[in-house]
Order: C-alpha cells, then structure tokens, then sequence
C-alpha cells in the first residue's frame, strides 16, 4: 500500500464488501456469513491490516479491557484470585489489564493513574495496605466501576460510594479456626501475622477474640503478633511467639504464607508443626494441601472470587445506573495435621 495505512474501506474493496461488513468483522459480530467472514480475514491477512482498537473503543463509547490491580502477585491466593477475573473477561470478549502495587499506597496510585490512561470499562482492585479512599477516588474518579476486593481502604463513606465491595468472610472464618482449636484442648492461642491497621486483619483478630473470650478466655497482648502478609517475614518473627509470660501452644494465622512461614520458623527452633504446635491458615492456596504436615485452613475458593469481582465490574459496565453493592463470600474450615498437637 505504498507505506499508507491500511484502512478499512481498502479491505472493503480488495474483497467487494461493504465497509459496515469489515467492521462487523473486525468486531467479532456473529452477523456476517461464515464465507464472507472468511473473505474478509483472508483479505485483511493479504493486506497486513492492523486493527486500531483504542480508536473503535472511541467511536464505540465503550472499552474492550477491565483493570485488575492486585497488591502481592507473590502471594498463590492473588494468582489464582487473578486467574478467575481473566478467565470470566475473556469469556466475555475482555482482556485483563494487569498491575501490581507490592503493598505500595504509593506506586499503586502511580499504576492506577496509569491504568486509567487506557480507558478501562472498569477498575478491579485488592488495594494495598494503607491505602487511602481520598486518594484513590482522586485518581480513579466517578465514570468508570469500581470493585473494591477484601480491604477496606480509609476514609471511605460506603454509603455514600459508588464502588461495590467483595470481601471473604474473615471475621466467621478466624472464628471456626479459633473454635477448632478450642475444641482440641488448647487454651493459650496465638492471632499470628498480618498488620493491625488492614482491615482484613482487624477482622479475622475480631473474629478470633470473641471466639476466644466466648470460652472465658481473655488474649493476652503477647499472643497478638504482627507480620507481613509473607512466608519470609512470619519466619523471621516466629521467636515472639516465645516471650509471652504464657507461651501459646497454637496460633490461628492471617493467611496461609504466614502459617507456612510459622512452620518454617517452629522447625528451626526444634519444634513441629502439627506435633509441639498448632497452626491454622486462611486461603487454601494449593500448597496447603501438600506441605508438611498438611495445613488446616480456611478454603475461600480464590478463582471463583475473581471470577466472581469479574461478572460484577461487567454488570455495571453493562447497566452504569445500577447501585454499588456490598458482598460477603463464604468460607470453610478444611481441618488437615498442622492443628493436631500434643497438649502439654
């Protein structure tokens, strides 16, 4: 085409259709016969077509592509949480944009700033610790959905927002976990990792307390230890578990990476997991199910809460006057050897 762009009137005539045909075409539309469709392919394959789709989005009004911005891709959960959103955008013709905030207020607001520079048809977001509901609604504003996944930023007025919000059931859930081990015998029990100030952790250290203080037990300041949400860092902290004036015998965890790195770090002071101490997660990451010994924890069905925060956004791309909405996705206690341990 003699350096020229290709356009769509020149598809048109290489294969005697009309132009509103190419573009039906191009758009995936199940109008066109399957013969003309292939002509047309054939055509646009022949003339080196290049299909400009942040200009039909334009012309469109509408976007091909969701934001998903997750704050640890380092943590299973989030993957397969991320999987399920893609799996449901793809099904529905969408693609994925995929940012990450490793638990950074900060270079979140530099990726959803970003992100928003493609004109998404919606924002789903896992936001980072600290993150601040003044500073977000500044950079995402007021067009385009919003779904808010299981922390609660600050300064948000729910009842005033137009963000939905799905959250697992983390306070229910801190509390089986917390009754389980109530029901083996033990007395002195640990709420390990997690940072106080996220709001997932305040609801799963709410959920263990009242188990706790429902059996008359009061939890000592000590047994309340704090982590990054990581296998690393809740290793390294094991050793606070170990200077209370009562030594707990177990520890109900903030996810499944800190009861992994809470066995690791048991083992490096000479103890077991499941043998000389408890331990419960909360994720029921794949690895849960094999590590050594086996982890009870909570299942949260990670893919299908992305699939999940994915049909919602769609929802409201689709219908924009309907309201936000709150949800709580069920949990469930999967009992496995990490809770099995001698009571001395």
């Amino acid at each position: 085409m003699n350096g020229r762009r290709v356009t769509v009137t020149d598809i048109a005539r290489g294969c005697g259709v009309s132009r509103a045909t190419v573009s039906l075409v191009l758009r995936g539309s199940p109008l066109p016969a399957a013969a003309t469709r292939a002509k047309v392919e054939a055509e646009l394959k022949r003339q080196g077509y290049v299909y400009n789709r942040a200009a039909a989005n334009l012309r469109q009004r509408r976007s091909s592509s969701v934001a998903l911005v997750i704050n640890d891709l380092s943590n299973p959960f989030f993957a397969d949480f991320a999987a399920g959103v893609d799996e449901a955008l793809g099904a529905a013709g969408y693609v994925t944009l995929l940012g990450s905030t490793g638990e950074s207020p900060e270079r979140q607001q530099r990726v959803l700033a970003s992100l928003m520079e493609h004109d998404p048809a919606g924002i789903i977001l896992s936001p980072a610790e600290g993150s601040d509901g003044v500073s977000l609604g500044q950079v995402l504003g007021v067009h385009v959905p919003v779904l808010v996944f299981n922390r609660e930023p600050s300064h948000v007025r729910w009842s005033a927002s137009h963000w939905d919000y799905l959250a697992l059931d983390n306070r229910r859930g801190a509390a089986l976990a917390t009754r389980h081990l109530l029901e083996r015998g033990h007395r002195r029990i640990a709420f390990f990792g997690g940072h106080a100030e996220s709001s997932s952790c305040r609801d799963r250290r709410r959920g263990y307390a009242e188990a706790m203080r429902a059996t008359g037990l009061e939890p000592e300041p000590g047994w309340f230890v704090e982590t990054a949400p990581t296998r690393l860092d809740a290793a390294a902290r094991t050793a606070s578990l170990f200077t209370s004036r009562r030594i707990p015998t177990a520890a109900v965890c903030y996810n499944d990476a800190v009861a992994l790195g809470l066995m690791l770090g048991l083992g490096a002071r000479g103890l077991a997991a499941g043998h000389d101490f408890a331990v419960t997660g909360f994720d029921d990451i794949p690895e849960a199910a094999v590590s050594t010994p086996a982890l009870t924890t909570l299942a949260t069905d990670p893919r299908a809460r992305g699939r999940q925060a994915a049909e919602r956004i769609l929802e409201r791309a689709r219908r924009p006057d309907i309201g936000a909405v709150r949800g709580i996705a069920p949990v469930r206690l999967i009992i496995r050897a990490s809770s099995e341990a001698n009571i001395a």
